[in-house]
């Protein structure tokens, strides 16, 4: 079957309450990390068929949830996973927040190779830990860990947990598996938890794959603990529905102990049935949504090497999100990313906001009808002028 990703989607109704879609007319949205497709219809048919019951009380996990899966990573990723280590959770940034606090005490330091999400940072500052950062070093337009950093920051008695983005947002990157066998070694030496946030792990470019981080090793694997969920991959955020996986026993126990205690282990009505269908059904949506993204990513790489040179797009073959280096333009990334709204309606994200040297960049969402991405293109050409002859005057 093929799939219409070219299709425009009206998510200005009221209805839909969409927090990308808030904007003033005119504008036009590619920030959050939300894409603009229907998601794959058997998703929508299992919550309709759901939603046809008109009951909708508290909600047990069924055995096809953890199955689903199981049987996604092991057909697609090649990592073989325990159904009985795996836990419900509504969403990886919850589930983050609270291991967080299971996971480590008040004051001790979480490290990030940075720039990276930004709501890391909330899930570490607002829980009374202390972020520490690894900046990853910046050369030749790409970037590689800077593994004497890490090696110095993790031997701090002070450092108990890393948060590790795999594949990178917003950076774009599947990371070696040379890479991640030496974090995991210095983790296991170091006695550094690691959560990874494997969320974009299905959106790499067409004929890649990226590597679990708990498949690379015995101590990567039983010192680690994966979030996973279905809601980038299929556009189901809003169903909040994930799950973290952890096989170390002790480490399985403080996790689901502390997703429990603050109650986001327990699925809503639409959670289980959505991620079932996804994952048994949906691998070649897939397979069609990354041919697409791959097309759009191309399109804006040509069309900034043609049209605004002095951008520099960083090369990546993984999520929908563009990291755009933008120091020959400004050097605010967030001043821009402000002027240029408010001059053409295109709403990207400063990149300050990720730490590291996020400031110099921007961070945009392609996930949206070709278009669209046209029309954010054009605007982003007319703003970078603009913007120019306001400094140059």
């Amino acid at each position: 079957m093929k799939y219409d990703f070219d299709k425009k989607v009206d998510r200005t109704e009221k209805y839909v309450d969409s927090l990308k879609w808030d904007i003033k007319p005119g504008e036009l949205p590619m920030w959050v990390a939300d894409m603009d497709f229907e998601t794959f219809p058997e998703v929508s048919e299992a919550i309709q068929n759901r939603a046809s019951h008109k009951t909708y009380g508290y909600t047990i996990e069924p055995e096809e949830w953890a199955e689903a899966y199981v049987n996604w990573w092991k057909n697609h990723h090649d990592f073989q996973m325990k159904k009985t280590r795996l836990i419900f959770a509504t969403g990886a940034v919850p589930a983050i927040s609270s291991m967080v606090r299971s996971l480590t005490n008040v004051a001790e330091n979480v490290l990030l190779m940075t720039p990276v999400y930004n709501i890391f940072y909330n899930s570490i500052l607002n829980n009374g830990r202390k972020v520490l950062e690894s900046p990853m070093i910046y050369e030749n337009g790409t970037y590689h860990v800077d593994f004497s950093d890490l090696k110095r920051k993790m031997e701090d008695p002070q450092t108990t947990l890393m948060i590790l983005c795999n594949p990178h947002n917003p950076i774009g990157h599947i990371w070696e598996e040379e890479d991640l066998f030496k974090i995991g070694e210095l983790a296991w030496e170091n006695g550094v938890v690691v959560i990874s946030d494997e969320l974009h792990c299905d959106l790499v470019n067409p004929g890649e794959s990226y590597t679990p981080f708990a498949s690379v090793s015995e101590h990567a694997r039983m010192n680690s603990v994966t979030c996973l969920s279905p809601s980038k991959t299929f556009n189901i955020a809003g169903i909040q529905t994930s799950a973290v996986y952890a096989e170390n026993r002790f480490i399985h126990h403080k996790v689901w102990r502390g997703l429990n205690t603050d109650e986001v282990a327990e699925g809503n009505a639409f959670a289980y049935q959505a991620a079932i269908s996804a994952f048994q059904n949906g691998w070649d949506w897939v397979e069609q949504l990354r041919e697409y993204l791959y097309e759009n990513r191309q399109f804006v790489s040509a069309y900034l090497r043609e049209n605004i040179p002095e951008v520099h797009l960083i090369p990546a073959n993984a999520t929908y999100l563009l990291w755009v280096d933008i120091s020959k333009v400004a050097e605010d990334g967030r001043e821009l990313a402000k002027f240029i709204r408010k001059e053409t309606g295109l709403w990207v994200t400063g990149g300050d906001v990720y730490g590291g040297n996020g400031n110099k960049f921007l961070r945009i969402n392609i996930a949206t009808a070709r278009c669209n991405v046209v029309d954010g293109m054009n605007r982003l050409k007319d703003g970078i002028r603009k913007y120019q002859e306001k400094v140059n005057h």
